[in-house]
């Protein structure tokens, strides 16, 4: 492996977690890898000095822990003296929340010095100033919560500071329910059992009253948007639906009883609609009907003064900009400084500042790794805040082109293409084609650095969206369900037959490489396709879909089969699409990483499949990570795996 691609591999990214005012200016925390992990920082930006913010090199960001896990979601407290944040052990999922305090007079003053009638080491008796000049272990953290054996995951603060609500499996270990913690005397309280897997909504309104919760349909993309009232424990559904169809998250409070969603009810691309408290159907916002599908990601202002940060999806690369709900004033865009993607999703949203003069965003661009921006909107200016260190400058690497392959039934599948630099115009390059997880997601117009690691090592990587794929409307995203699975599958032999169609790539030096649902389609591929593929490389991928259903997390089983198919009921359809039962026909060779501690698709998923090829003298190289989940987390394993994993192709496509 070269130290080019080494670097590339190591660049760290840098995600705007949130933003709390201050007297001198505001404070963005921020989630960044730098140190090989998710870890939390902390910078300030000056509201008063007159000049435009500056960018912020690695060392100038303020670390605030240095934990042995992983930091997942995090937001602060009001008045930004603590922050709550989400943390599993190895990958396995089952995240707890915990406190971290920064320090400041009035931590205790907010009852938050000691929540669970203990005092960390070190917790709240050093001056505010030393507390923070250094990055906080796991002594400094109060425990939220503290069950091992279920999942956590943090749904809002109370805007005064004394709630934190989650989602948590703890009450029967399947269904996700609402929870809301005192802080100041760990006391935890079931707010409304749902019957399924909640997930994060809109977090509490500004009166503290509600909570907002998504709650799943009974068919594929179908999501309800529930409000729960805290002290009466009534359930609104916020935009009850016949159809099947989404109310997206997040959604944003705006003031007591108005809050705004992403809705494709009744319609293919989503818009934003207004709703309240009651079960009123929601309006559509003015200026949101577009060609592509719009979500809010802020809100600030109230009553007839609010205006609205939304984030519209053209093709994988974002349009940010501010929308007045009341259609009285004319749209106002937020300036990029190329097209990326601006991740609208809640861990990482983009954020009016509080006095909604500047915003706060994370920007990743194929040239640029995802760091944090701010919008100053006086000025017109967009200006870095975060600086990861990136071994190329943007110029230096790959842009991605725009293409289009044309499946079996007409339909067409969008296209990333990544090129290697000046080449023989005689020799044809060796193609990888990324095929992202979900399936309901999106391969976006964003940093990838596995895609300009392979560019650098004289890849072509060819990055499609097959069928099922979201961004591209209801329909587009529902063609891949249940029995229509094998069709996203035939859409990589268009795939394959564009790239036989240039005479810049090599269609017989060509291989699949994926993760998680992208990883079962590397191996569907070689199952059903083997004459078109030389190589594959599978990241924590399903071989088969019925012990994939069968062995999964009990909590993720009923959710998994929406999409899937039933165990009960598409058994035959399961078999028939499980690449396990076709292994008999994989000749390519074969690379495999997994998680040992994967709740999601478990390890023997990937042991099975090794298994049956070695047996029949078919190569397929196994490894298994004992720290690791769903993926690869840390930047040790990443550096092996990858390393080897393009080692192996060059070898195996070096021969084909």
């Amino acid at each position: 492996m070269t130290e080019l691609l080494r670097s590339l591999l190591a660049t760290p990214s840098a995600y705007l977690a949130d933003v709390v005012g201050g007297p001198g200016g505001d404070r963005v925390l921020v989630r960044s890898d730098l140190s090989g992990t998710m870890q939390l920082y902390e910078l300030e930006v000056g509201r008063r000095d007159g000049r435009a913010p500056q960018a912020l090199g690695p060392t100038e960001l303020l670390q605030l822990t240095e934990l042995p896990e992983p930091v997942g979601t995090a937001c602060y407290l009001p008045g930004g003296q603590a922050v709550v944040a989400e943390m599993d052990r190895g990958g396995d999922e089952r995240h707890q929340l915990y406190l971290l305090r920064l320090g400041g007079a009035d931590a205790t003053d907010r009852g938050l010095d000691d929540p669970e009638g203990e005092r960390p080491a070190g917790g709240g008796s050093e001056p505010a100033d030393r507390q923070r000049s250094r990055p906080a272990g796991s002594e400094a953290l109060v425990a939220l919560t503290s069950d091992p054996r279920h999942g956590h995951h943090l749904a809002g603060v109370s805007p005064d500071g004394t709630l934190v609500a989650y989602v948590s499996n703890r009450a029967n270990g399947v269904d996700f329910d609402l929870w809301v913690c005192v802080i100041a005397t760990g006391e935890h309280r079931l707010v409304h059992a749902g019957g399924a897997w909640l997930q994060a909504g809109a977090g509490f309104s500004p009166d503290g009253r509600w909570v907002s919760v998504l709650r799943p349909g009974p068919r594929p993309l179908d999501t309800d948007l529930i409000l729960v009232e805290l002290d009466s424990g009534r359930v609104v559904v916020a935009a009850p639906h016949p159809d099947e169809a989404a109310l997206v998250g997040p959604a944003v409070w705006a003031d007591q009883g108005t809050w705004f969603a992403s809705s494709n009810v009744g319609r293919d691309r989503s818009v934003v609609v207004a709703g309240g408290t009651t079960e009123q159907p929601p309006v559509v916002v003015p200026g949101s009907e577009r060609d592509w599908d719009v979500e809010p990601a802020d809100s600030a202002g109230a009553g007839g003064r609010i205006e609205l940060l939304v984030v519209e999806n053209r093709g994988g690369a974002s349009h940010l900009g501010i929308l007045d709900p009341a259609g009285a004033r004319p749209p106002e865009s937020v300036e990029l400084p190329e097209p990326g993607v601006v991740h609208p999703w809640n861990a990482a949203a983009p954020r009016f500042s509080p006095d909604a003069r500047r915003v706060y965003l994370t920007l990743s661009t194929p040239r640029r790794p995802p760091d944090v921006w701010v919008w100053d909107r006086d000025r017109g200016e967009t200006s870095r805040l975060t600086s990861t260190p990136v071994a190329l400058a943007p110029d230096q690497l790959a842009a991605a082109e725009v293409a289009e392959a044309i499946s079996f039934d007409g339909e067409r599948i969008p296209l990333l293409v990544l090129r290697p630099g000046p080449q023989d115009p005689t020799v044809a390059s060796p193609v990888v084609v990324l095929v992202h997880g979900g399936p309901e997601s999106q391969s976006e117009r964003s940093w990838n650095p596995l895609s300009q690691a392979l560019v650098s090592a004289g890849y072509a990587v060819v990055v499609p969206n097959v069928r099922g794929s979201t961004g591209y409307g209801k329909r587009y995203a529902s063609l891949d369900d249940t029995t229509k699975r094998l069709d996203a599958v035939r859409d990589l032999a268009a795939v394959h037959a564009w790239v036989g169609a240039d005479h810049r790539l090599d269609a017989g030096r060509c291989a699949l490489w994926g993760g998680s649902y992208g990883g079962y389609m590397v191996l569907a591929g070689l199952a059903f396709q083997p004459e078109l593929w030389a190589a594959g490389v599978d990241i924590v991928g399903i071989s088969d879909l019925v012990t994939f259903l069968e062995n999964t997390s009990e909590y993720r089983r009923a959710h998994r089969e929406r999409e899937y198919g039933s165990l009960s009921t598409d058994r035959a359809f399961l078999e028939e699409a499980s690449p396990l039962r076709r292994a008999d026909a994989i000749r390519a060779p074969l690379f495999v990483v997994h998680g040992r501690n994967d709740p999601r698709v478990p390890v023997g998923e990937a042991e099975q499949l090794a298994s049956r090829l070695r047996g029949r003298g078919v190569r397929c190289e196994l490894s298994v990570y004992d720290d690791e989940g769903h993926g690869l987390a840390r930047l040790a394993n990443r550096l092996d795996a990858y390393r080897r994993a393009v080692a192996f192709l060059d070898e195996v496509l070096a021969t084909s």
